[in-house]
């Protein structure tokens, strides 16, 4: 037995809750992930888990010894990882999990461009809108938009995305344009099912105030909204990215415009608390200094 190996695989059981899910995880038999967990106790000479048909659940002793195990494990990467940093030559997999629209826009060409310059990193790049569970999928970095981390999330902010409100000339032509985000409220607006409320936030004189807005039509993708707008369906509030082909050949225009919106914030996230590998490292550094210029 490998213990280190063995330590590895035992943290990935604990996390999991399933010796079949690491196997799948790990490209692995079942039968190697519960044979190196049992040498693990034989070697130990206590039980780390209570076993049934249903789930796993730690003993307490095996609670005390996964702490102990992420620490070593966290040295030990450390320390290879600090021998790699001296020849500055990030290599590895990365897997990493990406807005779909941000991301085959603003990411996949500087991921690809990344790849060119880092020959000896691997990328596994998946393009989805859901939150995938970083631990469980086996996930190194997240990079995900939003106005507000949940909470637990370790994350390190790398750009910022500005919001803009949107319609189309001839909408604005046959209903008026809102002067103020009060006037909202007598407009048809398009509204993003993701939000948690059917209120958009502006600020007025510095502060932030939220305004309520009716949507006869409403979707979980902004792409359809701004098409939506551009039919003079109603008005939109969406990323700049987003709307960003529309307003450059004048199909729809900015509205209300001094009255800001809550900034979006572009943040790396990363699976827990654990030491961050050399290449993950360079990837984030890489993507923020792209982005930025």
């Amino acid at each position: 037995m490998d213990r280190l190996d063995a330590m590895q695989l035992f943290v990935r059981v604990a996390e999991l809750g399933s010796f079949s899910a690491v196997a799948q995880q790990m490209d692995i038999a079942r039968s190697v992930v519960t044979r190196q967990v049992a040498a693990l106790e034989n070697h130990l000479g206590v039980k780390l888990m209570a076993r049934s048909t249903r789930r796993l659940a730690l003993t307490a002793g095996g609670a005390a010894y996964l702490e102990k195990c992420r620490v070593i494990l966290t040295l030990v990467e450390t320390a290879e990882s600090d021998v790699a940093e001296e020849r500055q030559t990030p290599r590895g997999a990365i897997r990493i999990s990406l807005p779909l629209r941000y991301g085959l826009k603003r990411l996949a060409p500087l991921l690809l461009e990344f790849a060119q310059r880092y020959p000896e990193v691997s990328l596994e790049m998946d393009y989805s809108d859901r939150r995938a569970n970083l631990i469980e999928e086996g996930i190194d970095l997240a990079i995900r938009i939003t106005s507000r981390l949940e909470p637990g999330n370790v994350a390190r902010r790398i750009a910022t995305e500005h919001m803009v409100v949107v319609a189309a000339p001839d909408y604005l032509a046959r209903h008026g344009t809102p002067r103020h985000p009060a006037d909202l409220i007598h407009h048809e607006c398009l509204g993003y099912t993701a939000a948690t409320n059917h209120n958009w936030q502006f600020r007025i004189d510095g502060k932030l105030e939220s305004f309520p807005v009716r949507s006869r039509i409403s979707t979980n993708n902004g792409d359809v909204l701004v098409d939506a707008a551009t039919l003079s369906l109603g008005i939109t509030c969406q990323p700049e990215f987003i709307a960003a082909g529309h307003l450059a050949d004048g199909r729809v225009r900015i509205i209300l415009a001094e009255f800001p919106l809550p900034e979006l914030g572009v943040y790396a996230i990363l699976p827990g608390n654990r030491y961050i590998p050399h290449r993950v490292r360079v990837l984030m550094d890489w993507l923020a200094k792209q982005i930025a210029r």
